[in-house]
């Protein structure tokens, strides 16, 4: 791997961009997590993990913000008599 010295902003959140051409060599995408190490005077960050929490394709678990429902409930019990 070819040690190239590219320069990025800090934001006004503390944030960087790392370049396109370091992410796509690293394997970096969104949600992956990175460790920043203080060495001396400078930072050290490392890919700590480069799967994501939730498939790319196919199927996943989704949440809900309404409460659950009971297995046993009867719709029929809100009818009136």
């Amino acid at each position: 791997m070819k040690n190239t010295m590219q320069i990025t902003s800090v934001t006004s959140k503390g944030q960087i961009t790392i370049p396109k051409t370091i992410r796509k060599q690293l394997g970096i995408h969104k949600g992956c997590k990175i460790e920043a190490t203080l060495v001396g005077d400078h930072i050290e960050l490392h890919v700590s993990n480069t799967s994501t929490d939730s498939p790319s394709i196919g199927f996943a678990m989704l949440k809900s913000r309404r409460t659950a429902v009971p297995a046993d409930f009867d719709p029929a019990s809100l009818l009136n008599p």
